[in-house]
């Protein structure tokens, strides 16, 4: 298999994106990720760094400039949560009540866009896992998990967000000392959750390593954005 390159060109009808081939082993992605019980804290550093590197301009429209190379596993979980961290500003600026209607149905068009990207995205790095146990046979008995390890790693995307704005809350200087205080009560726990979460995904990566459980793929099959599966899409092309 080889390694794709993340660059990606999405046509008007935000159908999946393109990826130009590399000619790189997929083993060379994960040659520095020997260790095990290192995913998740890997995941969650890159993570921060790109939840941080956005908030240095916090615009929507920030080109990416992804510090990873492309023969890197970092190249992708920081693109991943680049497109969280725009899609979750994307959600704020929906909900102003003041928000010009046909600003808004422009936003709503990107934000289907930004989820569509999301998916293809999770989808794509679930590959590298495929790809990477392989060869692992499973044993007699073996379980298969409710999600993939890329929706995990999802989850652990988002929940990055969640404690970065949650933190911002809990220390904003003209917010009201209840509100700061209600708020650290909600980030103690989302970093408890954090740590429950990177434990899980650790020891599910270890489990199917071993062949305790097995990997297996759905794809999202996500009709609305296709117009050969979307009724109202389809018929206007009568």
């Amino acid at each position: 298999m080889e390694f794709l390159e993340l660059s990606m060109i999405c046509d008007t009808k935000m159908k999946k994106p393109t990826f130009f081939s590399q000619h790189k082993s997929i083993k060379s992605i994960f040659a520095s990720l020997i260790i095990k019980d290192m995913f998740s804290k890997l995941a969650y550093s890159v993570f921060e760094q790109s939840i941080k590197d956005y908030h240095q301009f916090d615009n929507v429209d920030q080109p990416i400039n992804n510090p990873y190379s492309k023969d890197k596993f970092e190249h992708l979980l920081y693109l991943k949560n680049w497109i969280d961290t725009v899609q979750w500003h994307f959600e704020d600026i929906i909900r102003d009540p003041k928000i010009d209607p046909v600003a808004a149905l422009t936003l709503k068009r990107r934000i289907d866009a930004s989820n569509q990207e999301r998916t293809d995205m999770v989808e794509y790095i679930d590959s590298y896992f495929l790809q990477k146990y392989s060869d692992v046979k499973a044993k007699d008995g073996a379980k298969i998990n409710s999600e993939s390890p890329t929706w995990a790693f999802d989850r652990l995307s988002i929940l990055a967000l969640k404690i970065y704005h949650m933190n911002e809350e809990a220390t904003r200087a003209e917010a009201s000392q209840e509100h700061r205080d209600k708020c650290q009560e909600k980030l103690n726990i989302l970093l408890e959750q954090r740590s429950d979460l990177s434990t899980a995904i650790d020891d599910l990566l270890a489990d199917i390593e071993s062949g305790e459980k097995f990997m297996k793929v759905y794809k999202q099959m996500k009709m609305y954005n296709d117009d050969e599966l979307n009724p109202v899409l389809y018929q206007n092309k009568k």
